[in-house]
C-alpha cells in the first residue's frame, strides 16, 4: 500500500503540479508536501483521508472513460475529419441496441445531423469503470470545416437508458497571422506609456486624442506600429490600483483614456466651465499623474453627458441610442458583469467604490444570487451607464485603429496584455468556479529578485478552465485583439506552466502548476487570424528552449532584450546577427531602466535608496557589473561598425542621442521583425517607468513625460531616427 505522502506526490502529479523545477541560479527546487496540499485543496479535492485521497486517483486516471463526452475539443484545421470519442456504459452484446443521434452546428446556427445504430456502431475500445463495462465510440465527421467555434450536441438511447452531452469543438489554423508587409520585410515602432504623456490638452493623464497625434505622427515617421501599455479597467485609486498590470478586469478599459472632449455629449454641456478649466490647470501642472482627481474629474462629466444621452438618444431610440444598443446586445453576458459589477462597487458602500467582491454583503457576492439580479433591475441605469461608458472608448480606439491603417502602417496599434486580473475584480466576480482561490501567481527568486515574486491576482484551475470549453481564456484573448494589429502576451511561460503561491506561504515555497498549452496556443491563433492580430509572446526569465520552440512553431514572435542579450556564460552583448527573425526587440521594458538611467546607473541608485539590496556587497558587484557591461556595449557598437574604433564616446561620458541613436542603430541591423523603440530613451527620460515590489516609495506608473507631446513631435531626434531606420531598411 503506498503512503499517504506518496499518495498526495501521485495526485499532485496527476493535476499537474511540477514536482521539482531548476531557478536561474542552476539550483533545484524540490516542492513540499505542504505546497502540493495546499494546491490540491484550492484545486478542490478532498485530500482528508487516504481513502478520498485514493478515490481522486481513481477518478482522475479513470478519464475520459468517466465522462460520456470531453467538455472540449481542440484540433488543427490539418487533422480532419474530426473525430469526436463517447464513452457509454453499456453491457456485453447490447450495442447492437445503441441508437445514436448527433449534430454539429457552426456559430452561424449552421447544424449537420447525423444517425448512427445497429452494424454502423463500431467500438474501438472497452474498459471495465468501476465494475461496469465501458465502450468507446467514435463520432466521425464527414468532410473537412473551416476554423472556427462548433457545438457538438449528442443524444445516445438504449432501453434501458438515455444520456445525452454537448462539446465545443475548436478548430484553428497552425499558426497565427502576420501581415503581408513583414512576410518578408521588417519595420520598426514607438513604445509609450499612454497614461504617461504630457501634453497642454489632456486632463492629466494621456488620453485616446494624445493617441491619435502620435499615430500620425509615427506614420509620418515610416513607423510601422505605435506599443501602449495594457488599458485595462483598474480602481484609479493609490496605492494598489493603479497599475495597468493589476486590473479589475482584462476585459474592458480603463475610462481615464477617453478623449472626453471629442464626445458628443460633452461637447453640448456649458455648465461649471470655469471650475472645471481651473481644475484641469492643476492636474497639467503636476509631474505625476493623480488617478484619482483626474477619474474622478471625467467621471462627473461622464455622469452629465449621460444624462443627456439616456433622454434624448437612449429613450428616443435615435441612430446613437440604437448604436449603443446594438453594442450591448453584441458584448452579451461579458458586458453585463462587467457594468453590474461597476455598478454594485460603486454602490454597496456609503465611502469610495470598494473594488473587491469578497468585501461587498454576502448577498452579492455571488453575481447569479436572487439579490443581484434585484440589484440589476433597480439600478438599470446605472449600469447602462457604465455601458455607455465602455461603448465611447471602444468606438474612440476603434477609430485611432483604422486610422493607424489609412495612414500605411502595416501593424497599427500594438496592445500589451497582462498575465492576470486581481481576484476581487470584475473578471473573476462571475468566474468563480474556475478562479483558484487561495493562491497568487508569480515567480521563484532571481537574479532580480532574491524572495521570489508574488504578483497578487489568482491563477485559473486548468481543468476547470477546460470544462468551461476555456470560454473564460476565448474571451481575454478576442477583447484584448480587438482593434489591434498587434498583442503581446505578457508572461508567455504562464501558458506552459504558472507558479501558484499558496496564501501565508513566501513566494520561494511555491510551485510549477501544468496548463494545457497546446490548446491555448491554438485558441491564441485562431483568435490572431480572425482579429487580423500578429502576437508577441514575452519569454523572458527562466524558460526552456521547448517553449521558445512552441512558441515558434505557432508564429508568435519571440520578445528580445537588448540587456539580456549575452553570449552566457561570458556576458558580452550578443551581435545583431545572432538574433532570430521571428522576434521583437527591444532595449528595455517598463520594469527595467531606460537606456540613460541604465547608462548611469539610476536604477542601482534608487535600489540603494529603497533597501533592494540584500547587502553591500551585491550593491557593490551590480556597480561593477554595469561598468563592465557599458565597455562591452561600446565594443559591441565598434565591432559593428557603428561607433569607430578609438571613438571619444567613453564609458565615463554621460548618455547623449548620439549614443542612444548608434545602440538602437545596431538593433535595426537584426534581422527581428520588429524593433521597438522606447519613446522614453529617445527624449531621455532617467527613470523607469515601474520599480518591480516596491509600492509607496517610488512613483510607479505615475511618473509624466518630462516634456510635453507638443515639444516631442518637432523634436529633430526622432527625424533622425527615422532617417537611420530607413537607411536599415525598416
Amino acid at each position: 500500500m503506498p503512503t499517504h505522502d506518496e499518495l498526495i506526490n501521485e495526485l499532485a502529479g496527476l493535476c499537474g503540479v511540477i514536482p521539482e523545477y531548476w531557478d536561474i541560479f542552476g539550483n533545484k527546487h524540490t516542492v513540499s508536501l505542504e505546497t502540493q496540499k495546499a494546491i490540491l485543496k484550492i484545486m478542490r479535492l478532498n485530500i482528508g483521508s487516504e481513502e478520498n485521497i485514493q478515490k481522486e486517483i481513481a477518478e482522475l486516471k479513470t478519464r475520459p472513460w468517466n465522462r460520456f463526452i470531453e467538455p472540449v475539443t481542440v484540433i488543427s484545421i490539418n487533422d480532419q475529419p474530426l473525430t469526436i470519442p463517447l464513452y457509454i456504459p453499456v453491457e456485453e452484446g447490447k450495442e447492437s441496441e445503441l441508437s445514436i443521434s448527433w449534430s454539429i452546428e457552426n456559430e452561424s446556427g449552421q447544424r449537420a445531423e447525423f444517425i448512427l445504430e445497429g452494424n454502423s456502431i463500431t467500438v474501438s475500445d472497452q474498459r471495465r469503470i468501476n465494475g461496469k463495462r465501458h465502450i468507446k465510440i467514435n463520432l466521425n465527421d464527414r468532410g473537412n470545416r473551416g476554423i472556427g467555434y462548433y457545438t457538438v450536441s449528442v443524444l445516445c438511447k438504449t432501453p434501458e437508458i438515455e444520456i445525452s452531452g454537448k462539446s465545443r469543438v475548436i478548430i484553428t489554423p497552425d499558426a497565427c497571422r502576420l501581415p503581408a508587409e513583414l512576410e518578408h520585410g521588417k519595420t520598426w515602432g514607438l513604445s509609450i506609456n499612454l497614461y504617461s504623456i504630457r501634453s497642454d490638452r489632456n486632463w492629466g493623464v494621456g488620453d485616446f486624442a494624445d493617441l491619435k497625434k502620435l499615430v500620425e505622427w509615427a506614420a509620418g515617421l515610416k513607423a510601422g506600429f505605435i506599443g501602449i501599455n495594457p488599458l485595462h479597467a483598474i480602481p484609479n485609486k493609490k496605492p494598489f490600483g493603479i497599475s495597468p498590470y493589476s486590473p479589475i478586469s482584462r476585459l474592458y478599459k480603463n475610462f481615464i483614456y477617453l478623449d472626453v472632449e471629442n464626445i458628443p455629449e460633452v461637447r453640448e454641456l456649458t455648465a461649471h466651465e470655469k471650475e472645471i478649466q481651473d481644475k484641469l490647470n492643476e492636474l497639467r501642472r503636476e509631474d505625476l499623474i493623480d488617478y484619482e482627481k483626474v477619474a474622478s474629474l471625467k467621471e462627473n462629466i461622464l455622469r452629465s453627458a449621460f444624462k443627456s444621452f439616456y433622454e434624448n438618444h437612449y429613450e428616443q431610440n435615435s441612430q446613437r441610442g440604437l448604436e449603443l444598443k446594438n453594442y450591448i446586445a453584441q458584448e452579451g453576458n461579458d458586458l453585463e458583469m462587467f457594468t453590474t459589477y461597476m455598478a454594485l462597487a460603486s454602490l454597496v458602500t456609503h465611502h469610495s467604490p470598494l473594488f473587491s467582491w469578497q468585501e461587498w454583503p454576502d448577498e452579492y457576492r455571488n453575481p447569479y444570487s436572487y439579490a443581484s439580479q434585484e440589484f440589476k433591475k433597480t439600478y438599470k441605469k446605472v449600469i447602462i451607464f457604465h455601458a455607455y461608458i465602455q461603448w465611447l472608448i471602444d468606438g474612440q480606439f476603434r477609430e485611432i485603429s483604422e486610422h493607424a491603417k489609412d495612414l500605411g502602417m502595416s501593424v497599427g496599434i500594438y496592445h500589451d496584455l497582462a498575465i492576470g486580473s486581481i481576484g476581487g475584480g470584475s473578471d473573476a466576480w462571475p468566474a468563480q468556479e474556475i478562479i483558484a482561490d487561495g493562491t497568487d501567481l508569480g515567480a521563484p527568486p532571481d537574479d532580480f529578485n532574491a524572495g521570489g515574486q508574488n504578483w497578487g491576482f489568482p491563477p485559473l484551475i486548468p481543468e476547470k478552465l477546460k470544462e468551461s470549453g476555456y470560454d473564460y481564456f476565448i474571451q481575454t484573448i478576442r477583447k484584448n485583439m480587438k482593434h489591434c494589429g498587434a498583442l503581446r502576451i505578457d508572461h508567455a511561460l504562464g501558458m506552459f506552466r504558472q507558479f501558484w503561491i499558496p496564501k501565508d506561504m513566501p513566494a520561494s515555497q511555491g510551485a510549477y502548476v501544468r496548463l494545457p498549452s497546446e490548446d491555448l496556443l491554438r485558441i491564441i491563433a485562431l483568435e490572431s487570424v480572425r482579429n487580423k492580430t500578429m502576437v508577441i509572446a514575452e519569454d523572458l526569465g527562466t524558460i526552456g528552449e521547448n517553449v521558445r520552440e512552441t512558441l515558434l512553431r505557432f508564429g508568435m514572435l519571440s520578445y528580445r532584450l537588448l540587456y539580456f542579450e549575452r553570449n552566457y556564460p561570458d556576458p558580452s552583448f550578443t551581435t545583431p546577427g545572432r538574433y532570430p527573425d521571428t522576434a521583437l526587440c527591444a532595449v528595455t521594458t517598463h520594469d527595467l531602466p531606460t537606456i540613460y538611467g541604465w547608462w548611469s546607473g539610476r536604477d542601482i541608485e534608487e535600489k540603494k535608496r529603497l533597501g533592494m539590496y540584500p547587502d553591500e556587497g551585491v550593491w557593490l558587484r551590480n556597480i561593477c557589473d554595469r561598468e563592465r557591461d557599458k565597455e562591452f556595449l561600446i565594443n559591441a557598437l565598434r565591432a559593428e561598425g557603428i561607433l569607430p574604433h578609438g571613438s571619444e564616446l567613453f564609458t565615463s561620458k554621460p548618455m547623449s542621442p548620439e549614443l542612444c541613436l548608434a545602440i538602437y542603430e545596431f538593433l535595426a541591423r537584426t534581422p527581428c521583425k520588429l524593433v521597438c523603440v522606447s519613446l522614453d530613451d529617445v527624449i531621455g527620460t532617467p527613470d523607469q517607468q515601474n520599480m518591480p515590489g516596491i509600492t509607496d516609495s517610488y512613483p510607479s506608473w505615475m511618473q509624466k513625460t518630462p516634456i510635453p507631446l507638443e515639444q516631442i513631435i518637432p523634436d529633430v531626434r526622432f527625424s533622425v531616427l527615422s532617417k537611420m531606420f530607413q537607411k536599415n531598411s525598416r
